[in-house]
This record gives C-alpha cells, structure tokens and sequence, in this order.
C-alpha cells in the first residue's frame, strides 16, 4: 500500500514548468484550440478547470479509479479514459498530448512519429511552481486567460490559509504504512503556508521516508493528518493499540489522498482543509 501511495504522490502529483516537448507544434487556425489527450490524472484536474469539454479528447483512466482520482468520478466519467498506450492515446487523434515525467519511450516515440505534438510537467514542489504551471497549461491548450485564473485563484487561497499569528502546531502527514512527505514536497509548503510545523525533518526523514511507528509513539506531533482514513479505508498501523494509548496526545484528522497527490485546484481545497484543522486546533 505504502510503495503504491508513494509511486502516486512521486509521479502523478505535477505541476511545475515544462519538462519536454516532443515535436514542434502543428500549425493551428488561430481560432482553432488544440483537440487534447491527458495520460496524467492531475493534469486531468487542471483541464477540468481550464479546458472547453469538446477539447478534451481523453484523460488518465487513473481520474476513474476511486482510489486515485482527483475529480469527481461523475466528471471523469464523461471523458475517454485511456490507460497511456501509444495505441490508445493515437486512437482519439489528439492535437496535443499532455503528460508527468514517466511515460512509456514506446508511447514517446510514436507520438514523435505520428507528429503530434507532446508536452510533459514536472512535479512541483512549490505554491509558485503550481501556479506557473498551471497557466503553462493554460497557454498549452490555447487558454491562457483560465489558465491564469486558476493561477490566481491558487494564490489567493494561499494568502487566506495563512494565519494572523505566529504559532506553528506540529504536523505530519501520514499515509499508509507510515509514509510521511518531508522537506521538498509540495504538501510541506501546504503545511508551512497553513501555519504547521511539519516534523518530518525532526525525525531524520528525507523528502520521503518512511517513519518508523516507535518514533511517532516516542515523539508525536500535536497533529496527524491521516491519507488513509481520507480515504475512507483506515490505516492499520494507526489502529495499533500502541498509536491507540495516544489519543489524548495527539489529534487525528482525516486528509483526502487527492489533497497531497497533486497540486492544480486541489491545492485551494487542501489548503482550504488545513486552515480548518487549524483553527479547531487553536480552539481547542
């Protein structure tokens, strides 16, 4: 569970700049937007917001899969979902084909030799490169005006996370198996942009680790934002009856996998949700 979680977080969660581009783009009618496929189900989240629907030829099967969408399943099923092939992606004729940093070379290379053109993203680790790329794609599917609102919007919602006071309440991220973002990663901006401490450094992690449950018992955050129960399946490890004793010592709050596994939109929301943690937190 923990390698599957950590294969999400690492290449599907994308926005930063461009990466690559296959091949030149096609010359276009300038009224003409681009027909789209997306092999990468973040990117998916971004066209939701930026893309006209009779665009968007195909999106990552990974957008209808309950346990890694970050759309609603109602909207991902409108779409062609395809699985990545170079068959399937070259079937729905695409003007442009949007991907994350691992594609398939077999997939590249016949898109290189079809002429379509291809443009890969990078996972992003900051606010500001969330916001870059996303009017990257903005521009990409002939939207630069979305684009740009969604950018703004993004930063707006940053600006409204963070608190008026100076207090950090210490935070990890846990996701099953006890895999926790560190140093780095977007999700420790989100905490840092909300007000939290993330611990992940405290424990001798690196960008991602695995921490060990003795150290989260011998030293627990004041809150845990729990992955697996947000994603309505629990976590095995934080039923332990050890994690269990501390109850009255740390706070356990459910946290959606979508809101760390990629940026775009769902970083207002996961920023949305970690400004309400904090405030009950504070509260209290």
């Amino acid at each position: 569970m923990a390698r599957s979680l950590l294969a999400l977080a690492t290449v599907p969660m994308l926005m930063g700049s461009v990466i690559s581009q296959a091949v030149p783009p096609r010359p276009a009618a300038a009224h003409r937007v681009p027909r789209i496929v997306s092999i990468n189900p973040c990117i998916d989240a971004v066209l939701m917001q930026v893309a006209d629907p009779a665009q968007i030829a195909g999106i990552s099967h990974y957008s209808q899969d309950p346990q890694a969408t970050s759309i609603s399943l109602a909207t991902a099923r409108r779409f062609r979902a395809t699985s990545g092939t170079a068959e399937e992606v070259v079937a729905l004729a695409p003007d442009l084909v949007l991907a994350g940093q691992h594609v398939a070379p077999s997939t590249v290379a016949m898109l290189q030799r079809m002429h379509i053109r291809f443009v890969q993203f990078p996972v992003p680790t900051t606010l500001a490169e969330t916001e870059d790329q996303v009017r990257a794609i903005g521009s990409a599917i002939g939207q630069p005006q979305r684009g740009a609102m969604l950018a703004r919007r993004i930063a707006n919602a940053a600006i409204a996370a963070r608190p008026s006071d100076t207090q950090r309440i210490p935070a990890l991220i846990w996701q099953g198996g006890g895999l926790v973002p560190g140093k780095g990663t977007l999700s420790d901006a989100l905490l840092q942009t909300a007000g939290f401490e993330n611990m992940s450094a405290s424990y001798g992690l690196t960008q991602w680790d695995i921490l060990p449950l003795e150290y989260l018992v011998a030293r627990p955050p004041r809150v845990l934002l729990s992955v697996g129960q947000g994603a309505g399946s629990g976590d095995r490890m934080l039923s332990h009856p050890v994690v269990t004793k501390l109850g009255k010592r740390i706070a356990i709050r459910p946290f959606a996998p979508r809101l760390m596994n990629c940026a775009g939109p769902n970083v207002i929301d996961a920023l949305e949700r970690l400004k309400t943690i904090r405030k009950e937190l504070i509260s209290r």
